[in-house]
């Protein structure tokens, strides 16, 4: 069974067919999708997710655990590989777990 598809219209007045309720259009999410940083190797629902927390520098990512990062709405298992390596290259980790 298919998920009907509904039309949706973004601000911009792009129109696009989306089967859940994400009111993200898929054409504004390609051109604001960065090129370079950490942020750049990660799905646009993971990089929303960061980026509707405040998190868009590693800084500010080695201030959360692996666990408080994938309660984030958006975030799924596969972005903290990428994450890992990133905060690596740049000598952080994330923050230790307390018990």
């Amino acid at each position: 069974m298919t998920t009907p598809k509904t039309l949706g219209t973004c601000d911009k007045g792009h129109q696009f067919f989306k089967s859940s309720d994400c009111p993200s259009c898929p054409t504004c999410e390609k051109e604001r999708k960065p090129n370079s940083g950490f942020l750049s190797r990660l799905g646009a629902p993971a990089k929303r997710a960061l980026e509707n927390n405040g998190i868009t520098t590693l800084e500010q990512l080695s201030k959360f655990t692996e666990k408080e990062i994938l309660q984030l709405h958006g975030m799924g298992p596969s972005s903290l590989p990428k994450l890992r390596v990133a905060l690596e290259e740049e000598g952080l980790s994330f923050r230790n777990q307390t018990k």
